[in-house]
């Protein structure tokens, strides 16, 4: 069964074999959906991981340093038909540990997929091994991460003895699809197949839609995780980033108050960019892929027209723009009514779960 390529999501879901996504009580709008998985937690089979660490170079800001991203892989029972290796990014402020995130993985498994659950620099699992934190374009921690998976794809073709080379997937929850997204874009052959979940194309407009009001508890809750990360970094900060991150005891009031000046003050310097601006301007995926300046691999993207924090506008124009070029024969598009950021919990658990795992499925059928 093939994927047919066109942007019919009714078509597309029924190729798959499901149906379009239906919230279930009680978690219904946008935030009991995208809140969901902080509230609730699903009982899954133990997932028997392996540590795998891989090295990186220092951020772009520092000429010493670097050290190791820490990754787990899960893998299905050895005597199982193995369809592929996925690689799962998280989001802003996560980790592999994430509910969202281990949930996604465990149906990854159920379906005879081996996962490699990567934690990016300055997630809680890394912290002793690498300094620093990452952005929506981290390309030089991503491609030794990605070459590192690619190597894995092949050692799993011998171990489940394959017929044929293992493929390499990769689902972004949230931001992880922003920077697979910058990733891939440097080299398409990286990926065989890509998804990206809720996940922010243009970086401004993100940064305006959480500073709205009706947001305000989710910008302090993401940005407090934020500031705790870096200022919990083993390897010490830059004296100028300290006194951005904390209170000052004079005024009672810090210079980071939100994620786009904590952009401003911390992810922009530290991976090169003079600002927030550049960094909103060059790390966004929407204004290459709109003016066809890259490819992709493969790509599926799954959007929820409710997402408090991610607009569906800009991946609704790029499918239209794609409409009209070679790139619908490779990219796809999923928009639902309803579902949250990173949401979709509906009546059979997690909808987007098993649109990752179907569509994953169809492509290794092509």
């Amino acid at each position: 069964m093939g994927v047919k390529h066109n942007f019919k999501i009714e078509d597309l879901l029924s190729d798959l074999g499901i149906s379009p996504f239906k919230e279930r009580i009680p978690w219904i709008g946008p935030d009991l959906q995208t809140l969901r998985d902080t509230f609730a937690s699903d009982e899954l089979p133990d997932a028997n991981s392996s540590e795998i660490r891989i090295k990186v170079p220092p951020l772009k800001s520092r000429k010493t340093g670097g050290g190791s991203l820490v990754a787990f892989l899960d893998k299905p029972p050895i005597d199982s038909s193995l369809n592929g290796l996925v690689l799962i990014l998280h989001g802003l402020g996560g980790s592999s540990r994430r509910r969202g995130l281990t949930r996604m993985a465990s149906t990854l498994v159920q379906s005879n997929f081996a996962v490699l659950k990567l934690n990016l620099r300055g997630s809680d699992p890394c912290r002793n091994y690498v300094d620093g934190t990452y952005a929506a374009e981290c390309n030089s921690d991503l491609i030794p991460v990605l070459r590192r998976a690619r190597e894995i794809s092949y050692q799993l073709t011998h171990e489940y003895k394959c017929g044929k080379n293992t493929p390499l997937f990769g689902a972004g929850i949230s931001l992880g699809g922003t920077i697979l997204l910058n990733a891939c874009m440097s080299n398409e052959s990286l990926l065989d197949g890509l998804v990206c979940i809720s996940s922010p194309l243009d970086l401004h407009e993100c940064s305006s839609c959480i500073e709205r009001p009706r947001n305000f508890i989710y910008q302090k809750w993401l940005l407090n995780r934020l500031i705790r990360q870096t200022l919990e970094d083993p390897f010490g900060i830059e004296e100028t980033e300290k006194n951005a991150l904390v209170i000052n005891k004079k005024d009672r009031k810090r210079k980071i108050n939100d994620i786009r000046s904590f952009d401003n003050f911390i992810t922009a310097p530290r991976w090169g960019y003079k600002d927030v601006e550049e960094y909103y301007a060059k790390a966004s995926p929407f204004y290459a892929l709109i003016k066809n300046e890259k490819s992709l691999p493969k790509t599926l993207f799954i959007q929820s027209k409710d997402d408090p924090w991610v607009p569906f506008r800009a991946a609704e124009k790029l499918m239209e723009k794609m409409k009209f070029s070679d790139d619908q024969k490779v990219n796809q598009f999923i928009f639902t009514e309803k579902g949250g950021h990173n949401g979709f919990h509906g009546v059979k658990g997690c909808w987007g779960d098993k649109v990752v795992s179907k569509w994953f499925l169809s492509l290794k059928m092509i």
